[in-house]
């Protein structure tokens, strides 16, 4: 049985995926629906937040990778899947905010 979610979560998951795939409309239309269902502004702002820390960590990932290849075997370096930490999973947001 598939229980349908709520359009604000819908919204939500939108907002976050767009902004932390650096879509070039960002989520606007999202965060006007946000609104009109009544979601905080500070829900909002805490779902930004979040998607715009993983959004960095992942370009802060690539490119240490990205560094370290071209040190290692110059321009001509094949980059390979990111490597999984052994530690936790993802960093707080500047705020302490767990994005996990």
């Amino acid at each position: 049985m598939s229980t349908e979610l709520h359009p604000s979560i819908v919204a939500l998951v939108s907002l976050a995926a767009n902004i932390a795939g650096n879509h070039p409309k960002q989520g606007l239309c999202q965060v006007d629906k946000l609104k009109h269902y009544g979601v905080a502004q500070d829900q909002i702002d805490q779902v930004v937040e979040i998607a715009r820390h993983i959004r960095d960590e992942a370009g802060d990932s690539l490119d240490a990778l990205f560094d370290e290849a071209c040190r290692k075997e110059g321009a001509k370096a094949k980059l390979s899947a990111i490597p999984v930490s052994e530690g936790a999973c993802c960093t707080p947001t500047a705020s302490g905010k767990s994005c996990c």
